[in-house]
């Protein structure tokens, strides 16, 4: 490692160790508040992808067309697999507009078949300014039925809609102000850390886990 690498990792670090603050979350067990640790860290509406039995859960507040949720996405990914006992959560926040809606609603139907995961990457791995017509062919392409997507839409459209709307109030309730946003362990990370930012906060989630 040079030393102008080593510098900069260490202004990473250092810039992640300001950013993190304690998550303030409610009661382990009250389910009924919004900001509570049980809605933000293990919400039953919401797909766990990653390991779902992991001892650290990641939240990530995002937009399908966020470009900075796409660009950390492959890193997030891989520290994820690496790691093997992260919980991996997705939280819609669409502050894009009308077809990041679209998006997460429909991406949220697909786990009504069984893919959420295949539905996410498809669209997460884009690189061009979406539409209704791109989200369609993208989530076709990877395999999700869409007729059935939209018929669950459809027939899920409260409780989908009832989960974005948690997920806006949380965010907001969390002091974030935009995308992408993190909850790693008990800490609110905003903004997009690289894959040496997240594996240091998941060192640092498991430290104060095993010591609360």
């Amino acid at each position: 490692m040079t030393r102008k690498t080593f510098a900069a990792s260490l202004a990473t670090l250092l810039l992640l160790a300001a950013a993190m603050l304690p998550l303030q979350a409610r009661a382990e067990d009250d389910d009924g508040d919004i900001l509570s640790e049980a809605r933000i860290l293990r919400d039953p509406d919401i797909p766990v992808l990653g390991n779902a039995d992991g001892d650290i859960t990641i939240v990530e507040y995002f937009d399908y067309q966020c470009p900075y949720c796409r660009k950390i996405s492959p890193e997030l990914a891989k520290v994820v697999r690496d790691d093997g006992h992260v919980r991996l959560v997705f939280k819609d926040w669409p502050i894009f507009g009308g077809v990041s809606i679209y998006a997460a609603r429909l991406t949220l139907a697909a786990k009504y078949q069984d893919k959420f995961a295949e539905a996410h990457e498809a669209l997460i791995s884009l690189k061009e300014k979406l539409s209704e017509a791109k989200v369609d062919a993208a989530l076709s392409a990877a395999g999700i039925d869409l007729a059935r997507a939209r018929a669950d839409l459809t027939a899920k459209q409260t409780e989908i809609d009832a989960v974005l709307a948690r997920n806006h109030e949380q965010a907001m309730g969390l002091g974030f102000q935009g995308t992408p946003a993190f909850i790693i362990g008990r800490f609110r990370v905003p903004g997009a850390p690289n894959a040496q930012a997240f594996k240091q906060a998941i060192a640092d989630a498991r430290k104060a886990a095993s010591t609360k």
